[in-house]
């Protein structure tokens, strides 16, 4: 699984430990981590959690990576902004608990996690622990076990409900602000990773055309 790291200005300071974090836990499981930035808080390209959004629909709409790990302060806002996108299901994440049950009910592919709240001594624990039952087990697989049914019925009505709600993306990203989303796709990771990894023609071509 390709698994893409985004941080938003507010906590690019902490990017290389939640990189150092998330490899430690994923990579022994045979995942691969690209990390698409900010790199710092001096990058720049300076993300809002707005610019998060639009950033993660385009890596997980073209296939260029199968889940995001990102955040904010709080982690509330690059939530919203993520799950404002279609084939985004993203959930707000503090501790291995919630990621464990994330995974397991909701069977989504972004987490959003609050960098700045609550984050102090120790948080970098709190970091390991949730990649590690965000990741112990194949997404999807129920909790309780006697719910398993229904809670696999209800992911998939959403999913068609997220079909019928949203448009396409390569739609989206022409009516936006172009600025906006020319912003969102210049940070350096979309360079060294998106490309190679895009699986979808479409929008390949539309983010070239918006970077040229």
């Amino acid at each position: 699984m390709k698994i893409a790291l985004i941080n938003e200005n507010s906590q690019a300071a902490k990017n290389a430990m939640i990189c150092e974090t998330l490899k430690s836990v994923v990579e022994p499981m045979g995942h691969t981590v690209h990390n698409y930035g900010m790199y710092s808080a001096e990058d720049e390209n300076q993300l809002t959690y707005v610019q998060i959004g639009i950033l993660t629909a385009v890596l997980i709409n073209s296939g260029a990576a199968d889940y995001v790990i990102t955040g904010c302060g709080t982690g509330e806002g690059a939530m919203l902004a993520c799950n404002s996108f279609p084939k985004v299901l993203c959930g707000h994440i503090t501790s291995p608990l919630d990621a464990y049950l994330f995974s397991q009910v909701n069977d989504g592919n972004t987490i959003a996690l609050p960098f700045a709240e609550n984050f102090g001594w120790g948080g970098e624990l709190n970091l390991q622990y949730i990649f590690e039952k965000l990741f112990c087990a194949p997404g999807g697989g129920g909790y309780p076990k006697e719910r398993v049914v229904p809670e696999q019925r209800n992911k998939k009505i959403l999913d068609q409900v997220k079909e019928v709600t949203h448009v396409d993306l390569v739609t989206i990203l022409k009516n936006l602000d172009r600025d906006l989303v020319k912003g969102a796709l210049s940070v350096g990771g979309v360079k060294e990773y998106f490309f190679d990894n895009c699986k979808c023609d479409e929008i390949a071509a539309c983010v070239k055309e918006i970077l040229a």
